[in-house]
């Protein structure tokens, strides 16, 4: 067993204090645990003071494992330790240091002492390495995003979905910030949570006063081949759902200030290289139908006075899940290259941008109507294909055939896998919003911990 000192030093754009207060609050820990990584909180209790603890399982299956990390020598606005492990074979104690720089700016010092058998010292500094890269970077990148807005206070939220993909993430990083998130939910557990059921045109009214505003993310999956009764889903959860919220928060005296709702770029359809904006108009077929009444289903909300934006989201990228985390298995074995002929748009965004969309759609009150969610500069399906082969430093010389994906994916296939949508943001240039990945590869290195070191 060697005992190991592994320390990390980086400069944040905000005052120590407010950097202290990011740590301490709820959704921290999420947002600070490496996309790559299978990890799942168990259990928590409390925060960072001394004496809580938060349970983890690293891995799936029969080779996962629990660690259970337990906070001690808390400071307020200087310091905290969590330490733990699983013993013989490691523990380790991670000291969270903030030091001022000036009223404006400070540094973070992550300092960790581990024992671990000498055999995988090497491998466990260049985990540490890749962890720390995406720790720091989110971190600085959340920090900046909540500073945009930091004179307009703290919000209080209602989110639906709020537990999927991008809910998740969005909950964690609003709650960073200060604001008071509560989840529109089928199966209330937390005492914040309000119940509601779509299918039966059902939801508790006399809570839903009092937020400032109200994301709404739920609906059903598309991924899947289409039957009928699959389609009918998809058009009656994004649809009725999106009616149902909209006439409710429409009939409140005291009603949000704006309702977010997500929509997609399925909205423009199949349209090869036409360059697309929200002025654009909506294509034809099964998803751009459905969009457009998804969309029009707020309409009740907006003649009562609520501001209404309707995020088109383009394919948002993490390893957590989505088109990424359904390719990775394929591109990590060396299976995967173009699908169809390659030529088809793909108008992607990675979470961490797309989370800040919301969020600006959420606080900036100029923000109203159609926005699309993806990145300056979308790509062929052939350059993703290469660009996300050059980063995992695998070959990607396997087609999947136009008739293949049809032969299992059906219409699904033919809308999701070989269809293609060049969208570009024009009303979030407009605002001036700044994106922290406009391009493809350092998005996928950031959210891979593929980060090209110098």
């Amino acid at each position: 067993m060697v005992r190991r000192e592994y320390i990390r030093r980086c400069e944040l754009p905000v005052s120590a204090a407010e950097a202290f207060a990011w740590h301490a609050r709820p959704g921290a820990l999420q947002r600070l645990l490496p996309p790559w990584q299978n990890v799942k909180v168990l259990d928590s209790t409390g925060g960072i003071r001394d004496g809580d603890r938060v349970t983890l399982r690293l891995g799936a299956g029969p080779f996962g494992k629990r660690y259970v990390a337990e906070h001690q020598n808390y400071v307020e606005g200087d310091s905290f330790e969590d330490a733990g492990g699983l013993w013989p074979v490691f523990h380790w104690r991670h000291t969270h240091r903030f030091e001022s720089i000036d009223g404006n700016a400070s540094a973070l010092k992550d300092q960790i002492e581990y024992a671990l058998p000498s055999a995988i010292t090497g491998l466990a500094v260049r985990e540490l390495d890749r962890m720390f890269d995406f720790r720091h970077a989110r971190t600085r990148g959340d920090l900046l995003a909540h500073a945009r807005y930091k004179d307009l206070g703290a919000k209080r939220v209602l989110i639906s979905g709020a537990t999927g993909l991008v809910g998740s993430e969005l909950s964690a990083f609003l709650t960073t910030g200060g604001h008071d998130v509560s989840s529109l939910t089928r199966h209330p557990k937390a005492a914040t949570d309000i119940a509601w059921s779509p299918a039966d045109g059902a939801v508790d009214t006399d809570r839903l006063a009092g937020f400032d505003a109200v994301v709404h993310l739920a609906g059903e999956s598309i991924v899947g081949r289409w039957s009928e009764k699959k389609k009918r889903k998809i058009r009656e959860s994004r649809v009725q759902g999106t009616r149902l919220l909209a006439e409710s928060l429409a009939r409140l005296a005291d009603k949000p200030k704006v309702l977010v709702c997500a929509s997609a770029t399925g909205f423009y359809g199949d349209r090869g290289a036409e360059i697309l904006t929200e002025e654009s108009r909506p294509g034809a077929g099964f998803l751009p139908d459905v969009c457009v009444e998804w969309e029009r289903a707020c309409q009740p909300a907006q003649d009562a006075g609520i501001r209404i934006v309707n995020v088109r989201i383009g394919l948002v990228l993490t390893p957590k899940g989505g088109l990424l985390g359904t390719l990775l298995p394929l591109f990590k074995a060396g299976l995967a290259g173009r699908v169809g002929d390659g030529r088809q748009w793909m108008s992607w965004i990675a979470i961490d941008d797309l989370v800040d969309v919301f969020h600006a759609a959420i606080m900036d009150e100029a923000i109203a109507g159609p926005v699309n969610a993806t990145a300056p500069n979308p790509v062929t399906n052939i350059e993703f294909t290469k660009t996300l082969g050059r980063v995992l430093h695998r070959p990607t010389l396997l087609p999947a055939p136009s008739f293949a994906v049809r032969a299992m994916l059906g219409e699904a296939g033919n809308a999701l896998a070989l269809s293609g949508a060049r969208v570009l943001p024009a009303r979030l240039r407009e605002r001036g919003h700044a994106y922290r990945f406009e391009d493809l590869e350092p998005a996928l290195r950031f959210l891979l911990g593929r980060t090209q070191r110098g």
